[in-house]
């Protein structure tokens, strides 16, 4: 079965640039920087979400502050290793960026902005969903989604389901796959560390709108189905 990456993990965001640029990593002579974006909620909260983007895809004179930006591409995990212990690191990887112009702004660039913090994934349940109630009676579950990518990597993205698909979360299986559409969000917690002080740090997640549950042998129909479809064309 043929595997299309970019189906499994989509993301469009749209938002307000709030930090320099700062360099991550380098791969094969490809440098790679890290940007903080601000993104508003319909509440009028806001998200901020850091941006991995290639020194290829900017002119570093147009990537500053206050620059309203659309973001297309992937919401990634890596591992950090960080005083002997393993840390998983999330981040929006930038497979294209366009820089917007408030009078000049385009057809495309008023319906991209109507949507401006969607995130489509299609993975797999790597741990048990927890269930749980807040004190104010409302129903959450986490769930740790595995995401395919290509050379036999997996994104592991945390995302949280509400209400009745919290409900329904709750009693699906390791290993089942799922395709789930949201938003990316940001949150503060305090973490209590081994000297009894806290220190507060940030943490990103998928706050799940929809949830399915897909079957893998309806889908590899409909492939093969595509497949003699373009085959007989």
């Amino acid at each position: 079965m043929v595997t299309n990456y970019l189906e499994n993990n989509h993301l469009l965001l749209m938002g307000k640039i709030t930090s320099d640029k700062r360099f991550s990593h380098e791969i094969y002579g490809e440098s790679f920087y890290v940007f903080d974006l601000e993104v508003e909620r319909l509440s009028g909260n806001s998200d901020i979400i850091p941006i991995t983007v290639s020194e290829r895809l900017i002119v570093p004179e147009e990537l500053t502050i206050g620059k309203e930006v659309i973001i297309e591409g992937q919401f990634r995990s890596y591992n950090s290793y960080e005083n002997e212990r393993n840390r998983l690191v999330l981040t929006v990887f930038a497979k294209e960026i366009k820089f917007v112009e408030n009078d000049t702004k385009s057809e495309e660039d008023e319906r991209e902005e109507k949507v401006s913090n969607e995130v489509v994934l299609t993975g797999f349940i790597c741990k048990k969903p927890i269930y749980r109630q807040t004190p104010f009676g409302r129903e959450i579950s986490d769930i740790l989604l595995a995401v395919n990518r290509a050379y036999n990597k997996s994104d592991y993205i945390p995302a949280i389901a509400w209400g009745r698909n919290a409900r329904f979360c709750q009693n699906l299986d390791v290993g089942t796959k799922v395709r789930i559409t949201g938003r990316v969000q940001s949150r503060n917690y305090e973490k209590k560390l081994e000297d009894g002080t806290t220190q507060t740090r940030v943490a990103y997640e998928v706050s799940i709108g929809s949830l399915e549950v897909i079957n893998e042998n309806e889908e590899e129909n409909k492939n093969e189905t595509t497949e003699n479809e373009k085959a007989a064309i």
